[in-house]
């Protein structure tokens, strides 16, 4: 094996060449020159600092004897420290560049008006509370509120309904502490009622509406937070034919003029008659069968193929309810009626699950807009 070449001289092989040196220097800088972002410039390094012909003299220098490795060496090195200066250099100018730009094109005007919809929408509870109540002030009812904290008396004993009633058990009312003190969360609006009654002489023509409170699981049909709207009128001379009329009109309202109710007969301790009212199913308009998406004929899910949707309790009130309200009922007669306000919705709008009401989502109040 032949040893090194003893009078090798560095400047005889072309890699180390200082003029070739030289031209690589000069086209590392041109190509750093001509890189217009940091990207660019990245390639050009690689192509010209990693892999270009200064990294290939350096090589050599392993070739070369030891009396030459010297020279050779502080010529690559000098190459190298240049190519690393112009490097950095041009590195600095495209990442000035690049921050500048960053700083005119991301720039946020906190002072200009925004264009995006304020979030929130009012909830559909309160837009078909406010339907329903309009449908009684046009017609010169006037809306009453109560407390939602109530006595017994107010809750139970005035509306008729005994001590023994399973209604006043833990299992149905929620009692305030102590349990015995005589004060619950309402189970019903029909206190505000007894309240207008003790405070006013007839004529009265008044709605309540309202939260009630009920010791049910929260499910797809119940909730132990609910709200109900009561209607109460007591004058002279009003019959069971008045109260047809208000249940007409407000059924019409709230699901189309036109809309056709039915009663049948139903105990309530707070009226007497008592009945409950239905009115035609307004989805199949008392058919009670639809078409579907495949135009085949099925049972209208909306009624459940009866035709017919069940609506809320009414009757004549009570007379012990007038009695214990100070109203005579030799001369006054009433009636009342009412509904839970998330049916109504549910039913006018086709929400299948009661945690979607209740649950907050914005999402679900915005697909109702304004108006419900």
């Amino acid at each position: 094996m032949s040893g090194p070449n003893t009078p090798y001289d560095p400047v005889e092989v072309a890699a180390l060449d200082p003029a070739h040196l030289q031209e690589a220097v000069d086209a590392a800088r041109a190509a750093f020159a001509a890189a217009r972002d940091l990207d660019e410039l990245k390639a050009a390094r690689l192509a010209h600092v990693d892999r270009g012909a200064v990294a290939g003299a350096r090589r050599e220098i392993a070739a070369l004897p030891p009396s030459a490795k010297a020279e050779a060496g502080k010529r690559v090195g000098a190459a190298q420290a240049e190519l690393g200066r112009a490097l950095a250099a041009r590195t600095a100018e495209l990442e000035a560049e690049r921050d500048e730009r960053i700083l005119l094109e991301e720039t946020v005007d906190v002072t200009r008006p925004t264009g995006r919809r304020p979030l929130g929408a009012r909830h559909p509870l309160e837009l078909t509370t406010q339907r329903l109540q309009d449908a009684f002030v046009g017609t010169g009812w006037e809306v009453v509120e109560g407390p939602e904290v109530e006595s017994e008396w107010m809750n139970f004993d005035a509306l008729n309904i005994g001590p023994d009633h399973p209604a006043r058990q833990m299992q149905d009312t929620f009692f305030v502490d102590p349990p015995d003190g005589g004060i619950v969360l309402r189970t019903q609006t029909s206190p505000i009622q007894i309240r207008t009654m003790l405070t006013r002489t007839p004529p009265i023509y008044v709605v309540g509406t309202g939260k009630v409170f009920r010791t049910d699981e929260l499910d797809a049909t119940h909730t132990p937070v609910f709200h109900q709207i009561e209607a109460l009128a007591v004058d002279k001379g009003l019959t069971m034919a008045h109260l047809r009329g208000a249940i007409d009109h407000f059924v019409r309202v709230m699901f189309g003029a036109g809309t056709r109710t039915r009663v049948r007969a139903s105990y309530f301790p707070f009226t007497e008659p008592s009945m409950e009212t239905d009115f035609q199913c307004f989805a199949c308009h008392g058919e009670g069968r639809v078409t579907d998406a495949k135009g085949a004929t099925v049972a209208c899910p909306t009624c459940g193929g009866s035709g017919w949707i069940e609506l809320g309790g009414s009757g004549m009130v009570n007379r012990k309810v007038l009695r214990a309200c100070g109203i005579d009922p030799d001369v006054y007669t009433g009636f009342a009626f009412g509904l839970g306000i998330e049916r109504a919705l549910q039913l006018r709008h086709g929400v299948t699950d009661m945690r979607d009401i209740v649950e907050g989502d914005v999402r679900f109040s915005q697909q109702f807009g304004l108006e419900v």
